[in-house]
């Protein structure tokens, strides 16, 4: 039941039995001799003791709607906040004291904040951590093999799908066969070395070291949209924003990013990508967008490998992951990390 009906309701009830208990205790040391005068006493040809109970509701009405109000405002301010502490955002500091009785749970929220800020920042302290000793342990013949298989591919696998990709295309162009049935094979065909083309591409960027090995965030970024630029038919654009980043929060948003470039290039059919990395309020925003053919998210919800994969990512930085998608209208990811100053820390 809504807050202002149930102390709407609650106000009448009170009122109604102060109203009775009143009018007993009357009646109890001044007694009526004759009960019925009481009702033949009238008011606007309404009996008097019916003006005192419509008196009585509609005054524990006004009460009540005041004081529903006055709570719900109160409960709302509590609920906005822990909305913000939900999404990751500074509490709104209580303007000039306007809900004093609510000081001690302002207090619990802060400290609650407070936990969830430490939180965050031992999460992303673990990932640096981590990230470094994985570089360390990384065993160079490990890097090498998978450079040796990637270059391997793409001298040999993909190049001869790009001659059978461009032998396809001429014989369509040039000599296409009158037989409507062959002809269409014959297009099936190009348009599958196109699709096997992607799914090579997309194997590649499986394929190459995850680390930055020595380069920033943004600099491995550009450097794989230049890549990807180079070779494949897609119109990518990019906002790519120059911050420092820590060594555990670049290389989770890296892997991040090639598992989204991956599932673009190999499902989502787009022609258009829009990558994105900016800082804004202290929070490092990764967005990759495309206007393929999307997907239904509530089917994909339970079935997807890597969406999991790269919401784990996420949260081990104390990040958030939210995706879009919808059929036939595109895709768009949004990776949001907080960024913890070395002021904060030692404020804290």
């Amino acid at each position: 039941m809504n807050i202002i009906l149930r102390h709407t309701f609650s106000a009448i009830l009170y009122s109604l039995l102060l109203a009775l208990i009143s009018i007993g205790i009357t009646f109890l040391f001044f007694p009526v001799g004759d009960w019925t005068s009481v009702w033949k006493q009238e008011i606007g040809n309404v009996p008097y003791v019916v003006w005192i109970f419509i008196s009585v509701i509609m005054l524990g009405t006004v009460f009540g709607i005041i004081i529903g109000l006055y709570w719900k405002q109160r409960l709302d301010y509590v609920q906005r906040n822990l909305d913000e502490l939900v999404k990751g955002n500074k509490l709104k500091a209580d303007d000039e004291g306007a809900y004093k009785e609510l000081e001690n749970i302002e207090q619990i929220m802060n400290e609650l904040q407070d936990k969830m800020k430490k939180q965050v920042e031992y999460s992303q302290r673990l990932a640096t951590e981590r990230a470094e000793e994985r570089e360390k342990s990384l065993q160079e013949i490990v890097v090498q093999e998978r450079n040796r298989l990637a270059r391997e591919l793409h001298d040999s696998v993909s190049q001869q799908l790009f001659a059978a990709s461009m032998m396809m295309s001429a014989i369509n162009e040039a000599n296409l066969p009158q037989d409507a049935s062959m002809k269409k094979q014959l297009q099936m065909v190009e348009k599958m070395i196109h699709q096997s083309q992607l799914e090579m591409r997309a194997l590649l960027l499986h394929l190459r070291p995850v680390a930055l090995k020595g380069k920033s965030l943004q600099e491995g970024i550009m450097e794989l949209i230049n890549e990807l630029t180079q070779k494949v038919p897609m119109e990518i654009k990019s906002k790519i924003e120059e911050f420092p980043v820590d060594k555990g929060i670049e290389d989770q948003l890296f892997r991040i990013l090639q598992e989204s470039l991956s599932n673009t290039l190999r499902h989502a059919k787009a022609t258009t990508l829009n990558v994105m990395l900016i800082e804004r309020d202290e929070t490092i925003i990764l967005r990759v967008a495309d206007n393929g053919i999307g997907f239904d998210m509530e089917q994909m919800k339970t079935g997807s490998y890597g969406l999991e994969n790269m919401r784990e990512r996420a949260f081990e930085i104390g990040g958030t992951f939210k995706i879009i998608s919808l059929p036939n209208q595109g895709t768009q990811l949004e990776v949001k990390v907080p960024i913890l100053r070395k002021g904060d820390e030692e404020n804290d």
